[in-house]
């Protein structure tokens, strides 16, 4: 959610325009709104920092499901977030180049800006490289979901359907034609996927019982936050 705030903060330089060809619109937006372009950046480090965190308490969760898949999976996770995290610098070049300093001054005004937009470009790209590993990871944790039975199946389909949908950023047409859709469904799958294990928890006695299979408990039971759901199947 906070990545989804980030770029409604700053619309005009977000992925959410796709690849930008306008120079000089480009860098007179920035120049304007300099201040939501740097509250849209913190806000995309905000967000990687926890999903990091988040990709870390997965593994606790999921491990006793298969530790094999879940540090795979969590692998695919961390990669998405590292590439997100540099291409956060293609954000901050744009406003360092045409801010002016004196070093620049070889360069005339329309080659500063076209060396904005393309590090803008840049960003672009790497998001989308971002976005397959992401959806990957996302694709393995549907499947641990699914598998691990203290947690609705439900959830575990949703979330591989949104990691196939990531993974039309290898296509980038496909993908453009279908952006609102899939960025809906994994909006959606992610944030009711959240919603439960804040609300409804994980089943505690189907959790150590897949730990004490697998050795994975450590002799440890989720926490009561995440431990009070229903006992039924889903």
């Amino acid at each position: 959610m906070t990545a989804v705030l980030g770029a409604l903060v700053a619309p005009g330089i977000s992925r959410l325009s796709g690849a930008l060809t306008d120079a000089a619109a480009t860098a007179s937006y920035i120049l304007a709104h300099e201040t939501s372009v740097r509250l849209g950046w913190t806000l995309g480090l905000i967000s990687t920092a926890g999903y990091v965190v988040l990709i870390t308490l997965f593994y606790q969760l999921f491990r006793p499901v298969s530790r094999s898949l879940t540090m795979v999976a969590v692998f695919l996770g961390l990669m998405g977030c590292a590439l997100t995290a540099s291409g956060s610098l293609f954000l901050l070049a744009p406003l360092v180049i045409l801010k002016g300093s004196p070093y620049l001054s070889v360069f005339d005004a329309k080659q500063v800006q076209a060396l904005a937009l393309m590090f803008l470009n840049l960003n672009v790209q790497l998001s989308s490289i971002a976005l397959v590993f992401f959806g990957l990871f996302q694709l393995m944790l549907g499947y641990l979901i699914f598998r691990s039975m203290f947690l609705p199946r439900v959830f575990g389909v949703l979330i591989a359907l949104a990691g196939v949908g990531w993974l039309t950023a290898l296509w980038p047409p496909l993908e453009n034609a279908l952006l609102s859709p899939i960025e809906v469904l994994g909006f959606v799958a992610e944030a009711a996927l959240m919603l439960w294990l804040l609300v409804m928890g994980v089943k505690p006695q189907r959790w150590m019982e897949r730990a004490h299979e697998t050795g994975a408990s450590g002799g440890r039971q989720p926490r009561s936050s995440m431990g009070q759901g229903p006992d039924s199947d889903s």
